[in-house]
């Protein structure tokens, strides 16, 4: 792998005109780092595609048509990128700066490399190092990791999961022996999480979610994964119930 990894940054769009161009500037404004980048619209209707338009030059490839939800448009910026790392950015996420600094240290062809992220809207930091224990409870931040290229010659986002399918993706990824995660301790992102995924409910990865991690990791691993959704829903119920 070079010293200067080649990262494909991928960016779903749909109606995003109120934050697309801040998005694309912190992209550019990481002059050190090697880096193409591809947007997917959904066919916006709103002013997307003129801000598209008049930043053309710093777009490697860009379509726009109707899609089956952010996950497909991803699916097909997948298909597109040349990278040796592909990198996901929300249209209303910012990058934050001299990201060349820590993709100097992505050596591994089947490492999946992740850092930090910062709530936009909370301003507090989320991350730290996941061990399966951690990810059967919580997922980390799509926009704070950076996939080798050799992950999407073996799986793609699942459309089963409109909401969470790159939760679904690490629980894959954190289960097979051939790929390892390795934490970054920096901050990757400014992350919106008042998104979608932040404030809507994946109900079909909900109720798929502990069978996903029984057929995959050690049976006390479920136990635990299992444990902590009784009390989290025991919590809330005591919650609502006290109300």
């Amino acid at each position: 792998m070079s010293l200067n990894p080649f990262i494909s940054i991928i960016v779903v769009t749909y109606q995003a005109a109120e934050t697309l161009q801040a998005c694309i500037d912190s992209v550019w404004a990481q002059t050190d780092l090697n880096k193409e980048l591809i947007v997917i619209d959904g066919a916006s209707t709103d002013a997307t595609l003129e801000i598209i338009a008049a930043n053309k030059n710093k777009i490697s490839y860009f379509i726009s048509e109707p899609d089956a939800g952010i996950y497909d448009a991803m699916n097909k910026g997948i298909k597109q990128a040349k990278g040796d790392y592909l990198y996901f950015l929300g249209a209303d996420d910012i990058l934050l700066p001299k990201l060349h600094l820590l993709t100097t240290k992505m050596k591994g062809v089947n490492t999946i490399y992740y850092g930090d992220v910062r709530y936009k809207n909370a301003g507090i930091r989320y991350g730290g190092n996941f061990t399966p224990w951690k990810l059967v409870v919580k997922n980390i931040c799509h926009q704070s990791i950076f996939y080798p290229a050799s992950v999407f010659k073996k799986y793609a986002y699942s459309l089963q999961y409109p909401l969470l399918a790159d939760y679904y993706l690490n629980l894959q990824l954190m289960a097979d022996k051939g790929f390892k995660f390795e934490y970054l301790k920096e901050l990757i992102c400014e992350y919106n999480e008042q998104g979608s995924s932040g404030v809507q409910l994946d109900t079909q990865f909900i109720s798929d979610k502990l069978q996903l991690i029984q057929s995959n990791y050690p049976y006390s691993v479920f136990v635990y994964a299992w444990f902590r959704k009784i009390m989290a829903t025991y919590v809330l119920r005591k919650k609502y119930y006290l109300k």
